[in-house]
């Protein structure tokens, strides 16, 4: 809601014309592409321009959604679960698109400010990162600065003893575990911040892709632990993002 202050404001102070306030303001509708519904004012309402979510549609309607939001704003546009065809759509159309394979994501890093505050992304295993890596992306593109502390689960936990200092220093930590993700109690038993703890789909058998660590971390005796859904690094980035800047001016 700032934002439809400040454009109200600046109407006010005759820092914008009516038609250019109007112009702002009128981006409400939302864009009909035929198979997607473009919600333009994402940004104003929440801070953060709509998300496409790749996986589940063609090739071309991800790549025409995000075209789109390119082409309509002026901050960043993050596609994620997108695959290199996608990508291979979008490049030519949107100069400084850039594909992460790891994370699966589609990114412009466009209108970003100085980082501010920081989040902290602390994975258990190597096969966790794809799922950390989306969270670490997606808090970046909401303006975070962000540490990332990989391999450091329970089986060895020396390791993470090691990077104390970053997980105090952060304003609220994601942790990624999967198998039975009791990384995410003994982080939450260390630190005074909120921890958003996310599930991963990696482990063997009674793991059961992912509902395992689930309810291990639904459970958790630590306080401060708030959990998303399985691989959703996503969510987990955005929510971190969205506590890191709380009370900032921007």
């Amino acid at each position: 809601m700032k934002d439809y202050r400040k454009i109200l404001e600046a109407v006010r102070d005759q820092h914008l014309s009516v038609e250019d306030g109007l112009k702002h303001l009128g981006q409400l509708e939302t864009e009909d592409l035929g198979f997607a519904q473009i919600d333009h004012h994402r940004a104003l309402r929440k801070g953060f321009p709509e998300v496409v979510y790749c996986e589940g549609k063609t090739p071309e309607q991800s790549a025409d959604i995000l075209v789109r939001l390119s082409e309509s704003g002026e901050g960043p546009v993050l596609g994620t679960r997108a695959d290199e065809r996608v990508f291979d759509l979008v490049k030519g159309r949107v100069p400084g698109m850039e594909y992460d394979r790891l994370s699966r994501t589609i990114a412009l890093r466009r209108g970003l400010a100085v980082p501010i505050g920081e989040v902290a992304v602390i994975c258990a295993g190597t096969s966790d990162l794809p799922v950390g890596e989306e969270a670490a992306i997606t808090a970046e593109l909401m303006g975070a600065a962000v540490t990332r502390i990989t391999d450091v689960g329970v089986a060895g936990i020396h390791r993470l003893f090691a990077h104390l200092e970053e997980l105090y220093r952060a304003r609220v930590l994601v942790v990624v575990a999967g198998m039975e993700g009791a990384l995410v109690s003994v982080v939450a038993g260390l630190v005074n911040q909120p921890v958003i703890a996310v599930p991963t789909s990696v482990g063997y058998g009674t793991h059961f892709n992912g509902i395992t660590p689930l309810l291990s971390m639904l459970n958790s005796c630590s306080s401060g632990v708030g959990v998303v859904n399985i691989d959703n690094g996503f969510g987990a980035g955005y929510l971190a993002g969205m506590i890191n800047r709380m009370g900032m001016s921007e």
